[in-house]
């Protein structure tokens, strides 16, 4: 007798509309600001999104008993949180969905999905639905559509989130007031979900007035300036890179040793994606139409970022970002764009925009089991010293053995030669 859940027979819940009404969608966290905004913006669409903050090492754990060792490390914590709050017992497990994006390139990110319903099955919640987020026409799930709307709206909360995220890191480390800059971020995302409701069109001048209302509310925060801290900038693999979870609270040691952590914010993740579909009709001769396509994109998100950079400019209280096409240029002289797999060619590039802003003490986080990330992160770091000497950079390994302690050693053995 064949069992019913084998791989000939078994067909994957989908999320419907009726399941839209009253079920709760749970999602790992990589960016808490960014996806934090999003989710508040997803329920005035009537989607019930929850951000998951759980950490500790029973979430790693989970992973290992749901996923094989082998398998990327950004992958087991995702799929361990996800596992930890289903059998937490704080939802009905016959009113939960989960997300998971899906960006059908070489990445295996594009299986978490696969992973996750497998472990399901395993612990016998395969009727849970796990919705795919993509764009690639993957998978459709019919209670799960994002409108143009929806989209704008998302696309404008992460430039927003993104702004919040780069001058709180900014704040943190100097406030006088302890939990202050938490306080404006709130503050800020509050007025955000107020401003974006529902199906409305969100017209840019209402975005622009939220980037200068993000910079006066931080602007508010009394900072104490006094003591110097020293400038550590954070790159790496994406997941690992942003997740506290990923990264065991990198930023957490980072201020406790008297730092300022300095992360290049997701908007050059995005247009590093969009600028490798320009560049694919040069090196693999794509259709002539989709790179024209890209390419107005590409220009159009680079716009927005010039917006945020003039408005820092101005504002005159925060350091703004180097623009993309000049973080673009200056990483030829190290990698080839050509290099693209995962965060490819970005990486080496972010390091060296941070050292051209003065941020030349760096950690690179590098998770078990993404190749792609060890030979253009860790693998162009020599590279990257000989053409700038100054750099102080420490390419730390995360993954399920790894000894927490060994990690805050290597990194405090770099701060005890930060400039």
């Amino acid at each position: 007798m064949h069992n019913n859940t084998t791989a000939d027979t078994y067909e994957r819940p989908k999320f419907t509309e009726e399941m839209h009404r009253d079920y709760t969608i749970l999602v790992p966290n990589m960016l808490p600001v960014q996806l934090g905004l999003v989710c508040r913006l997803m329920r005035n669409f009537g989607y019930n999104m929850e951000l998951l903050h759980t950490s500790g090492p029973n979430i790693a754990e989970q992973g290992l008993r749901n996923v094989h060792n082998d398998t990327c490390y950004p992958a087991l914590l995702v799929i361990g949180q996800l596992m930890d709050a289903i059998e937490s017992g704080r939802y009905d497990v016959h009113k939960l969905a989960l997300i998971l994006p899906q960006t059908g390139g070489g990445c295996r990110a594009s299986n978490y999905i696969h992973l996750m319903r497998k472990a399901l099955e395993k612990n016998g919640y395969g009727f849970i639905p796990v919705i795919s987020l993509n764009f690639s026409g993957l998978e459709e799930n019919p209670g799960f559509r994002l409108t143009k709307t929806m989209l704008m709206q998302v696309a404008y909360a992460l430039l927003i989130g993104d702004l919040i995220m780069m001058v709180a890191n900014q704040c943190r480390p100097y406030e006088a007031v302890p939990g202050s800059t938490d306080k404006a971020i709130q503050i800020c995302m509050d007025a955000v979900t107020a401003r974006f409701t529902g199906e409305r069109l969100i017209r840019y001048g209402e975005v622009k007035h939220l980037y200068r209302y993000v910079l006066e509310a931080f602007g508010k925060v009394r900072l104490d300036k006094t003591r110097r801290k020293k400038l550590v900038g954070i790159v790496g693999e994406i997941y690992v890179k942003f997740s506290p979870l990923g990264n065991n609270h990198l930023e957490e040691l980072l201020l406790s040793e008297g730092c300022e952590p300095v992360l290049p914010g997701l908007m050059d993740f995005c247009l590093y994606c969009i600028y490798n579909a320009v560049i694919d009709r040069n090196l693999y001769g794509r259709n002539p139409k989709t790179a024209t396509l890209y390419k107005l994109v590409y220009q159009f998100v680079l716009g927005k970022q010039a917006d945020i950079i003039k408005l820092m400019k101005k504002d005159g209280h925060f350091r703004p970002p180097m623009p993309f096409d000049e973080v673009r240029q200056k990483a030829r002289d190290i990698i080839g764009e050509g290099v693209k797999m995962g965060e490819g060619w970005l990486l080496p590039a972010e390091m060296v925009e941070l050292i051209h802003e003065g941020v030349t003490n760096i950690v690179c986080t590098q998770p078990f089991g993404c190749l792609p990330n060890h030979i253009a992160g860790k693998g162009m770091i020599r590279k990257i010293r000989e053409v700038y000497p100054q750099a102080n950079i420490v390419a730390v390994d995360y993954d399920p053995g790894a000894s927490k302690i060994n990690q805050e050693n290597r990194i405090k053995l770099m701060l005890s030669s930060a400039e």
